[in-house]
This record gives structure tokens, C-alpha cells and sequence, in this order.
């Protein structure tokens, strides 16, 4: 990712001024007859302007609980000492900013973690930094607090990591520009994978190599992404007249495709698995290899985001994204908004990206006579 000078991170509860632990000894009078060191701190802030440090801080966090005049009054007192965000309170008072807020709730999760790579690297090179608002979970009440955070201080917001099906309870801020992750036809600018596309090529693919079930571990039930990759798993299996298997949800984590996998280890009857993540397939292929059978000779396996394919053992046939280009696709549509004059109606705009399948060593021929135990 970028250095972290390009990134700040805001947390859900306010944070106060780490430069007020250790104030530097040897302050000079300055102006005003307020004493300041040429690294000014919250606290000369707020001995210029006659409030709280701790009203300092939700100035320069940009929280809305703060009274206009007040604002102002900090603001103009942030730029005379030279505080260390004199910039962002010049660019609020000019209604203009250098940062884009990016909001996230999972970065534990490789695929979002990998967007959000791509998000910071593209803006910094079209010069611009990237302040992170990390929410509670994927739900739009979450989201909704993450975004309050971030609207006051950027110069536009992109939502990552939208997981709950209620992204109509969005509030979005009418004249900021704005861009969502998510690969679903919406009212609001977006970019995202071909989720159901890739669902049905895995499918698709497994089925063309004689199993006559295929089985899903899919993401939770709640989240759109693996419902939309679930949707292609199912269509591919009505097309080839196949029956569809309860599908077992886990949590995109490795802990619950082994979990799992333990469940569809013990059906003789599995011999191809589409797991809805590679994380959840790395997962399966352990308890698989704990049941002593082999992939692809007794299982063939397929991922999802194509993450880890490459250094699992056998190699994992799986999905593939490419987080970069959709990193680059989020800021070109946020970029387009920021460009235009137009601060009425939001623009509009949606990019579908493809996902290919990239077939390795998982997948092969379904075992003739069964597979073996």
C-alpha cells in the first residue's frame, strides 16, 4: 500500500490530539502573546480560538457536532499557528480538498484489503491522499457513520465493502461525489466485478469435466457478493439439468471452509466443490487432505478472487479479480464526478469488470466409479 503519509485512519469514536501527550519544552512567545513551538499542537489551537482541545479535535475530524462560527474560529486559528492540518482547513474554508475519503469494514479480508491498495495507489499518483474511515460492519446503519465522519473533510468518498443486501438505506451526502464498490445495477456511480459471471464459468467448468453434482460453500447469506455468486453457481447447474445441493454458508474465512469441509468430506458423494473465496477453499482442502483424499483425484476444487491459487498445493483453479483495475475504476468515476460542474442531481455511471477463470491443478476429470473412501 501507500506510505503513511498518504493514509489516515478514522476510527468509530473520536480521537484526540496525539501531538497534546508531549508538548516539546522551550515554547517562544509568539504574535498574539500565545506561546507555540514550530510544531504547533491542538492545545495552542485552542488557547488562540478560546475553546477545548477536545473541540479542536472534532474540528480536525471533521465531526458535524460543532457550531459553524466555531469552526471557523478554530479554523482560522489552526492556519495562524500553523497547526499540522493548517492544509485541510484552508481547503474546507475554500470548498476544495486534496483528500478522498475511503470507507471500509473488513480489512482483515485479503480481496478488500487488495481494493483498498488500488484505491490509495491511483489517487496518490493523481495527488491525492486517502483518509480511511473503517465502519463496524458491511450493514448501511454502519456504513451511514463512517460516511458522516468522512463528508466534512474530502473532496469525495468511495464505499468499499458493502456487503448487506440494504444498500438503499445508504445516506449519502447530495453534492458529494461519491462511488460505491459493488457490481449490482444502482442509481448511484459504481464499479465491481462480474460476480455472477464468475460463479457460472466455475460451474460451468466443473460440470464440463463430468461431475454430476456440484456443490457450494458459499459466503454468508446476507452479503450480496456471495449471493450474486451463488446465483451463477445455480444457473449453470439449471442449465446443464443439474440439481442444486443446499448450499453451506460460512464466513469467507479459512476456519469456516474447514469447517465445512469436514461435512463434505464425509458424502461419498462430493466430487466437486465451487467454494465461494479461496480463503474458505484453502480451508476445505485441509480437511479434505485430513479425510485422506486427494484433490483433484477425489475432489476437484474451484476459489473465488484468485488471491492464493497459485501458492496452494495442488494449485488452486479459482476466479480471478483484478483489485488493481477496480482500485483505478473507483477513483476514474470518482474523478469524473470531482470534475464536473454540475452539484444537483449525482451523476450516474456503472462499471461491470470481467472475472476470468483461471484453470489449474484443483480441477480434473470426476472419478470414475466414485471417488475413493
Amino acid at each position: 500500500m501507500t506510505s503513511c503519509d498518504d493514509v489516515n485512519v478514522t476510527m468509530d469514536t473520536p480521537r484526540t490530539d496525539p501531538s497534546e501527550d508531549s508538548r516539546p519544552a522551550g515554547r517562544a512567545p509568539r504574535r498574539g502573546g500565545i506561546g507555540w513551538s514550530s510544531r504547533a499542537t491542538g492545545q495552542d489551537v485552542a488557547a488562540l480560538a478560546g475553546v477545548s482541545p477536545q473541540t479542536v479535535s472534532r474540528v480536525a475530524n471533521g465531526a458535524t457536532n460543532v457550531r459553524p462560527e466555531t469552526r471557523e474560529r478554530v479554523l482560522a486559528a489552526m492556519e495562524k499557528v500553523g497547526y499540522a492540518p493548517n492544509a485541510a482547513a484552508r481547503n474546507l474554508r475554500a470548498g476544495r480538498s486534496d483528500l478522498i475519503g475511503l470507507v471500509v469494514h473488513h480489512l482483515t479480508r485479503t480481496g478488500e484489503a487488495h481494493v483498498v491498495e488500488g484505491v490509495t495507489a491511483t489517487a496518490h499518483a493523481r495527488g491525492y491522499s486517502v483518509s480511511l474511515a473503517l465502519a463496524a460492519s458491511g450493514a448501511a446503519a454502519d456504513l451511514n457513520e463512517a460516511i458522516a465522519r468522512l463528508q466534512q473533510v474530502v473532496a469525495g468518498i468511495i464505499v468499499v465493502g458493502i456487503d448487506a443486501t440494504d444498500v438503499d438505506d445508504l445516506r449519502l451526502p447530495p453534492r458529494l461525489p461519491t462511488v460505491l464498490a459493488d457490481s449490482r445495477p444502482l442509481a448511484i456511480p459504481a464499479a465491481g466485478h462480474d460476480q455472477f459471471s464468475g460463479g457460472l464459468a466455475a460451474t460451468e467448468h466443473l460440470l464440463s469435466l463430468g461431475h454430476e453434482v456440484v456443490h457450494h460453500i458459499g459466503g454468508p447469506a446476507d452479503s450480496s457478493s456471495a449471493q450474486l455468486r451463488a446465483s451463477g453457481w445455480r444457473a449453470a447447474l439449471d442449465r446443464a439439468g443439474r440439481p442444486a445441493p443446499e448450499i453451506l454458508h460460512g464466513d469467507w474465512s479459512p476456519e469456516s471452509g474447514y469447517r465445512l469441509g469436514q461435512q463434505l468430506a464425509a458424502d461419498p458423494g462430493v466430487t466437486a466443490v465451487f467454494a465461494a473465496n479461496d480463503e474458505m477453499a484453502a480451508g476445505l482442502y485441509r480437511a479434505l487432505f485430513e479425510a485422506g483424499l486427494r484433490v483433484p483425484d477425489d475432489v476437484s476444487v474451484v476459489g473465488f478472487d484468485d488471491l492464493l491459487g497459485r501458492f496452494l498445493w495442488p494449485s488452486l483453479t479459482s476466479v480471478q479479480q483484478d483489485f488493481s483495475h477496480l482500485g483505478e475504476s473507483l477513483i476514474e468515476l470518482l474523478m469524473e464526478q470531482i470534475a464536473s460542474p454540475r452539484r444537483g442531481p449525482r451523476l450516474t455511471g456503472q462499471r461491470v469488470l470481467p472475472s476470468t477463470l483461471m484453470v489449474r491443478a484443483s480441477t480434473g476429470p470426476a472419478p470414475v466409479g466414485g471417488r475413493r473412501g
